[in-house]
């Protein structure tokens, strides 16, 4: 089910109210899939600037939607706020 991982950590968190606002916006937002192109995408910025594969799919995604990638691990949001200066062209 969409958003029920996050309904739980927000709401162990913060609380229902805040959760159940939470997975409400995500449920506005889009699915894309993970195609072949993406993912070697992906691949080469993993590879580049030494990001996880989650992450680098992420960002790989947000560049070819033309997406703002918001993150909370202080170790990544400044690479990857670098990286997303630059859109690539992709899907739109």
């Amino acid at each position: 089910m969409l958003g029920d991982e996050v309904f739980k950590r927000i709401q162990q968190q913060r609380d229902k109210s805040q959760a159940l606002r939470a997975v409400a916006a995500m449920a506005q937002g889009r699915i894309v899939e993970l195609d072949l192109p993406l993912a070697l995408n992906a691949a080469k910025l993993s590879s580049e600037l030494k990001l996880p594969m989650a992450d680098s799919i992420m960002l790989a995604t947000a560049r070819a939607y033309g997406a703002l990638l918001w993150t909370q691990d202080a170790d990544k949001y400044i690479r990857i706020t670098i990286c997303c200066r630059t859109r690539l062209p992709g899907p739109t």
